[in-house]
């Protein structure tokens, strides 16, 4: 029971959740006229956690619900029960993996979207260049992800990058627009 491909799955949704819905922060709170940076911060960590969660409990259901379902198919096949076995031990292991990459997924993209309005909080640079940055890093690394998803099914990587940047570009715009609609 290999868990490498559900947890790129899994990891690829989440982070390209969480990527998107910080970016919807930063553009609808940053860059207005007096942005409240501990207000920014805070909303980015919150809704983090609530992705976190959201995300590693929802992954622990769907994979154990999986799981459970091979290791019964094994089971009829074998005629036996696998309780105990190395199987379901790994199942387990599998489902505990997947669950706590998804939880932190998106804590570590705030990490690294918020960087530089930390930088902002403490003077070293200023707002509107913090959120620019921050809009910058989740942009690349989209790119990044992309090009990494193109790699792995053999696909052109570098397309495969800007369709996700250009996904998180397109998403940043619609969100500047709404802002000075609202």
């Amino acid at each position: 029971m290999d868990a490498g491909p559900s947890i790129r799955r899994f990891f690829i949704n989440t982070l390209f959740d969480s990527t998107l819905t910080l970016l919807g922060v930063i553009v609808g709170s940053a860059f207005v006229v007096n942005p409240d940076l501990s207000v920014i911060l805070g909303t980015m960590i919150t809704i983090s956690f609530g992705l976190g969660v959201s995300s590693g409990v929802s992954v622990y259901q769907a994979e154990s619900l999986e799981q459970d379902r091979e290791v019964q198919e094994l089971e009829k096949a074998m005629l036996k029960s696998l309780d105990g076995t190395q199987v379901t031990k790994s199942a387990k292991k599998n489902i505990l993996l997947n669950a706590s990459i998804n939880l932190l997924t998106p804590f570590i993209t705030c990490l690294l979207y918020s960087f530089p309005l930390l930088l902002a909080i403490t003077g070293f640079i200023g707002v509107k260049t913090g959120a620019t940055l921050s809009i910058v890093i989740a942009l690349v690394t989209l790119m990044l992800t992309g090009t990494i998803m193109g790699r792995n099914c053999r696909g052109n990587p570098l397309i495969k990058g800007i369709k996700m940047a250009t996904l998180g570009g397109i998403t940043f715009l619609i969100g500047y627009i709404i802002q000075f609609l609202i």
